[in-house]
């Protein structure tokens, strides 16, 4: 076996690795708070959850992973250079995953990743493969690498404004919060947690798909960018499975370390992140289902009792978020160099 097809099978090997820790670590953010606030037991949240990220891959369309996978210019990369690149982003995407997964703190599997591509297409190909998009910004438009850290950066903030909101609209309109009210929550966390799994499926399966777009494009087995049928199965299968066994770590922090959850924070937290995920899945930008949900979550929190939230547990979780990025290059770089090295 030549090192180009060895190079190839080791990119889509970690594809699947990293669809996996995505969908490990999404888990436990979409059902932390249903957990928390005793609407669902861990089996059924899980389950529900799982099913719909499966589903959705196979009915939207591609447009996050068009702007994922075109933001670095693989056209006339060389096969070894465009495999070394993409595998030395995966890598750092899924060390940064298990090691926030290892402390217990929720992380973005996509600014791992961005970061990631960043910082080895900086060391492959230098700055001019990039596709920054910063002309297309000053003219009002957003593509490339603009388009992915807008996405990223500022759907956390709608998450937390939509969680802040629904909370307050809720306690306005149902200022006697009875048991019968109580029950139709409970029953809503279905839908709720249904259609924040189907979100998830829709904008982070899209990312391991681009990544094998682009190896494919690399290698000289595609003449253009496009995703594969297969990649779709493989990619909504792994992210499914990571999904499935969830990452209970990250639920404790979340569903009990923030403030004491009930279910009407818990609809609002999964209403407003789904809101949020399906929005920018319908304009092609990337989002965090992890920080979405978790910034809904404390929008929520603070609407009724700014005081009530642990704001210690909630910067600590944000100083992951700010390192997530620049670690994520720097990775990307030094594992990029070093399969490079290796393979000259």
């Amino acid at each position: 076996m030549d090192i180009i097809t060895a190079l190839l099978i080791a990119v889509v090997v970690m594809v699947v690795v990293f669809d996996f820790t995505n969908g490990f670590h999404d888990a436990a953010d979409m059902v932390a708070t249903a957990i928390a606030s005793r609407a669902m037991t861990p089996a059924a949240a899980i389950l529900l959850v799982t099913a719909f990220t499966f589903i959705a891959p196979f009915t939207v369309g591609l447009a996050v992973a068009d702007t994922v996978g075109t933001f670095v210019d693989m056209g006339d990369v060389t096969a070894l250079t465009g495999e070394a690149l993409v595998l030395a982003a995966l890598l750092a995407a899924v060390s940064y995953n298990l090691a926030t997964w290892l402390l217990g703190y929720p992380s973005s599997s996509s600014n791992s990743l961005a970061g990631g591509l960043v910082g080895a297409g900086l060391y492959a190909v230098g700055s001019g493969h990039i596709h920054w998009g910063l002309q297309a910004a000053v003219q009002g438009e957003l593509v490339g690498v603009m388009k992915v850290l807008a996405g990223l950066l500022f759907s956390p903030l709608l998450g937390f404004l939509i969680g802040f909101f629904i909370i307050k609209l809720f306690f306005h309109t149902l200022r006697r919060f009875t048991r019968r009210i109580n029950r139709l929550f409970v029953a809503s966390q279905y839908v709720s947690v249904a259609w924040l799994g189907f979100s998830h499926g829709a904008n982070d399966a899209q990312k391991g798909m681009a990544i094998i777009g682009m190896v494919l494009l690399a290698s000289g087995l595609r003449q253009e960018f496009a995703i594969p049928t297969w990649a779709v199965v493989l990619c909504a299968s792994s992210i499914t499975l990571g999904t499935l066994f969830g990452g209970w770590r990250i639920i404790k922090t979340l569903g009990f370390g923030l403030f004491r959850v009930r279910v009407i924070h818990s609809v609002a937290d999964q209403l407003g992140a789904a809101l949020v995920n399906t929005l920018a899945t319908s304009i092609g930008a990337p989002t965090s289902t992890t920080q979405v949900v978790t910034a809904t979550l404390l929008g929520s929190g603070a609407a009724e009792k700014p005081g009530h939230v642990k704001w210690r547990t909630a910067m600590g979780i944000a100083s992951g978020w700010l390192l997530n990025l620049p670690v994520s290059m720097l990775l990307g770089w030094l594992y990029c160099g070093l399969f490079l090295w290796l393979v000259a």
